[in-house]
């Protein structure tokens, strides 16, 4: 098995997918301790800039986006007797996991989530590092005036979220997402946000959301925290040296996987080819952190691309975009 390295910091709610994973899978994974805020020198020493927690390395290739990293790890052999198991490919149940992730992540609930953070019990918010920090992620900068403005709005928009899952997956008394004895990818794809805002405390009304109102979807965040809580697995921490040298000294498994698909339409409307100098970032987050790269391959779900340290990255199509650099030093 290829070694894991995910590079996160310990409060981030992306992150947490990521470990989850790893952990209800038994695979064996090594941590790379990050900043919460920029500058992140660990990861520029992989030639990136790219500024969005987890970045995770499997072998000699680094991945991108929780989705991506996800769709990856799910190739990697789990132990024995793995606590979370796959949907199985091609079925209704897989499908309901991938409209779970888009819910989640692409519909808006997360931004709403984040209008909910309880600025008066987390010291951290009232820093201003952190504030500018977090403006540069989001684009744009929030007062705590128009932050207040902004709550009821998103606590509707919760309430909604904890009736969709009260009153229709867990309305026939299951105790996971897909029924069945245990967890799924699909519960890691739906839990994440709630187990995250039920955990923060004054992040949510009582009088809105609480476990009188939503005993179900509270059941069953509690449930999940209590499978990776009996959960094990092998892992260890390294510095971002070590975890440098380690992706260096590492063959790519993915080298003749991805090529350059001359039919693909980015493909033949800027003309790109294998080596040619690209520019890489996310569209909704983080997008003023730009990346540039030699081309690798480029097909319909994803992007690989090396960097000046020599660092192989994929990230995916979804969310990101890629256009030629016309001149570089590369």
């Amino acid at each position: 098995m290829p070694p894991v390295i995910v590079y996160h910091y310990s409060f981030s709610p992306y992150a947490r997918r990521i470990l989850w994973y790893l952990r209800l899978r038994g695979i064996p994974y090594l941590t790379c301790a990050q900043p919460p805020t920029l500058p992140r020198p660990d990861v520029r020493l992989l030639g990136l800039k790219h500024r969005r927690i987890p970045i995770v390395a499997i072998g000699g290739d680094v991945y991108l986006d929780t989705r991506l990293i996800l769709r990856k790890l799910a190739r990697l052999p789990p132990s024995p007797s793995p606590a979370m198991q796959h949907p199985p490919s091609g079925t209704q149940a897989a499908g309901i996991e991938r409209l779970l992730s888009a819910w989640s992540t692409d519909g808006g609930l997360f931004s709403r989530a984040m209008q909910l953070l309880p600025g008066a019990d987390l010291p951290l918010l009232k820093n201003k590092a952190f504030q500018r920090d977090r403006a540069d992620f989001v684009g744009h900068s929030t007062n705590a005036a128009g932050a207040a403005a902004l709550r009821p709005e998103a606590m509707a928009e919760l309430r909604d979220a904890f009736a969709l899952l009260e009153s229709t997956f867990f309305a026939d008394g299951r105790d996971w997402i897909l029924g069945g004895q245990g967890p799924t990818t699909a519960d890691i794809e739906a839990v994440w946000l709630f187990h995250w805002l039920s955990g923060l405390k004054g992040a949510l009304d009582p009088a809105t959301i609480s476990p009188a109102l939503f005993p179900s979807v509270f059941a069953w965040v509690d449930r999940f925290q209590r499978q990776l809580s009996t959960a094990k697995t092998e892992a260890g921490t390294v510095s971002g040296e070590e975890a440098r040298d380690r992706i260096l000294g590492q063959a790519s498994q993915t080298k003749d996987e991805v090529e350059v698909d001359a039919n693909e339409m980015l493909v033949k409307f800027y003309g790109l080819q294998q080596g040619s100098v690209v520019e890489v970032w996310p569209v909704d987050s983080g997008s003023a952190h730009v990346d540039v790269g030699r081309l690798l391959g480029l097909d319909s779900l994803e992007i690989v691309f090396e960097t000046d340290a020599g660092v192989r990255v994929h990230a995916p199509r979804h969310g990101f975009r890629q256009r030629p650099v016309i001149s570089s030093n590369l």
